[in-house]
């Protein structure tokens, strides 16, 4: 077969299969293009899942009427002049691909008109090839309707899925963009009705509640853009879930840069690596997270979709994200309450509260309104009783149950429960420890920072001759300096076989032999794991075997030593698996269960 040029149709829908995959691409490429514009209202409406129309509205910039054809062609951009612009990139789209490639592959209509022109245009297309214009009285800004998407390509058509799918599709890419550009209102409409309205308020608060509902929103912290002397020049800002919060997968952690969302294995994995030992294995956190960058150290040219970028300083920007988010759980992250039913009386009063909102304004006409305003004052209700006194003890508030640094409050041992638990005083009420959990995290606190502060150790009389068999003894020499950290002296001796001169001083009357199998058997296990995440699974194991177990009564001074290090912990609330250590029963809540308000 000879060599031959595409005709420039054939060109067109090849260039559409990179860009466009399905209408939720359409959906994307559209809004940027808005934002790119200055639009502070976009409005999205859909039908058959976006497949039958797709229009997207704003009160942007519009294009000037002369340019409007041109603005279809391929490479027709005013984002960028020259091959130099490419290297510091401010703007959402660039490239001038996509105008061109969905109207190749679909029936549009663009109606523009530019701020300073009286009238406006009207093209029609089909296939790329323009079928008629006018001129037309329109507000300044662009509507563009997507009709009969991959009508001439229905080879693409069958691949899309059912509407609900599509929609749900197009839902997810009009609420990130909402969530990134909180000055800018977003309507999505579906089939005739208003599936979601962003406030344009620029709170990203309310944005996050409008998206996620008040009850996840109660439970997410905020992240401060601070500066980072890690990584001066990025700073990271939004908000990630509370260790209480998490899901089965990963698709909650939503990351933007520069108000570009992405999707970059690394920075998930970062945001994941902050909640080590705080989340149960398997789950992950909820995260909405803004990265600021300077644009000269981002290439976004590097994917068809731009869903993709690369760092210059790829490691900078992860250190970034963990250190910020690490900041914000050792902060704000609170001890999980004990979980009682309200009484009837804390009813009646959310129900008087619900009903003096109600008539209070207009919020009715929009329940967004009305739920953020329940929820602010909700808030303010609980920081108001956290400050505030009473003169009647059983009204009064409970304080704040942890410090700003994350630490506990200094607990009073009462007792212990089913030689299973303690129970302790704080200044906010009632506390019930898991010693098991507690000490997990005292022990892999003190493991992991065993450069600053050596683990005590205790000689042993005579070493002890430890026969491992030659398997398991090569796992314990491969993680020798991480036992060694842990107050194990080992020496080899032999084939398979380690000579034991000391143990950890928490150690107590356990067979050191039948540790150390359990631990080189547990490694065995966990083949899967490599690098630093296997050090940290054997440092658990060794948490887990040594910590002091349920079923063993602990004195006085015992339970007293096990809060003191517990409240010197950076990361008290959880063990190393993420199971939690103690839980809070405030004086309001002993005092509703008595009856006594």
């Amino acid at each position: 077969m000879s060599i031959r040029v595409l005709p420039a149709d054939v060109a067109d829908k090849i260039a559409a299969g990179e860009v466009v995959e399905r209408p939720a691409s359409v959906a994307k490429e559209l809004i940027e293009n808005s934002l790119d514009a200055g639009a502070t209202d976009i409005r999205v409406a859909i039908r058959s899942g976006g497949k039958r129309l797709l229009r997207v509205i704003d009160n942007g910039r519009g294009i000037p009427a002369a340019e409007a054809a041109l603005a279809l062609q391929r490479h027709a951009t005013s984002k960028l002049y020259s091959a130099a612009d490419l290297e510091q990139i401010a703007t959402l789209g660039f490239r001038g691909e996509a105008l061109a490639a969905i109207s190749a592959v679909s029936k549009a209509t663009l109606v523009t008109r530019y701020t300073d022109e009286p009238v406006g245009i009207e093209l029609k297309l089909e296939g790329s090839s323009i079928v008629a214009q006018r001129a037309i009285g329109t507000p300044p800004g662009a509507s563009i309707s997507i009709e009969h998407l991959f009508w001439n390509t229905p080879a693409r058509l069958k691949f899309l899925r059912t509407d609900a799918t599509e929609a749900g599709h197009i839902s997810r890419i009009v609420t990130r963009y909402a969530l990134a550009n909180p000055t800018v209102r977003f309507s999505y409409s579906s089939e005739g009705r208003l599936s979601f309205q962003s406030p344009g308020t620029g709170d990203h608060l309310q944005t996050v509640l409008k998206v996620y509902g008040a009850e996840i929103a109660r439970q997410m912290l905020p992240v401060a853009g601070d500066a980072d002397r890690v990584a001066p020049g990025i700073t990271v800002s939004g908000f990630v879930s509370e260790p209480s919060l998490h899901r089965a997968n990963r698709s909650y952690i939503e990351l933007f840069v520069n108000n570009r969302y992405i999707q970059d294995r690394n920075l998930t994995f970062a945001v994941i690596q902050a909640y080590h030992t705080l989340l149960p294995k398997g789950r992950y956190p909820l995260a909405i997270l803004f990265a600021k960058i300077d644009p000269s150290l981002v290439d976004v040219n590097v994917h068809p979709a731009k869903a993709e970028v690369r760092f210059r300083e790829a490691s900078l920007v992860f250190r970034a994200v963990q250190r910020a988010v690490h900041r914000a759980l050792n902060a704000q992250a609170p001890i999980p309450p004990i979980q009682t039913h309200r009484p009837a009386s804390d009813r009646q009063a959310w129900a008087s509260r619900r009903q003096s909102l109600l008539q209070a304004g207009e919020p009715e006409s929009d329940p967004g309104q009305l739920a953020m305003a329940l929820f602010r004052q909700e808030l303010e209700s609980e920081q108001h009783t956290a400050l505030v006194g009473s003169e009647n003890p059983t009204d009064a508030p409970d304080p704040v149950i942890s410090s700003n640094d994350g630490t506990l409050p200094p607990l009073r041992p009462v007792g212990q429960i089913a030689a299973a638990y303690l129970v302790a005083e704080g200044p906010a009420g009632l506390y019930l420890i898991d010693q098991h959990a507690a000490h997990e995290r005292i022990l892999y606190e003190q493991i992991v920072h065993a450069d600053q502060e050596a683990v005590a150790t205790q000689q042993l009389l005579q070493p002890l001759s430890i026969e491992l068999g030659t398997h398991l003894a090569g796992l314990i020499a491969e993680h020798l300096s991480t036992l060694q950290q842990s107050g194990f002296e080992l020496e080899a001796f032999g084939s398979g076989t380690y000579l034991l001169r000391a143990v950890p001083a928490f150690m107590g009357r356990q067979d050191p032999q039948r540790l150390l199998e359990e631990v080189a058997e547990s490694l065995a296990d966990k083949g899967d794991l490599v690098g630093q995440a296997r050090e940290n699974e054997l440092v658990k194991m060794i948490c887990k075997r040594l910590a002091i177990k349920a079923g063993q009564v602990l004195s006085a001074a015992e339970q007293r030593a096990l809060l003191q290090q517990l409240e010197a912990c950076e990361n008290p609330r959880t063990c190393p698996h993420g199971r939690p250590t103690i839980l809070h029963f405030s004086a309001t809540d002993l005092a509703h269960q008595f009856g006594r308000t």
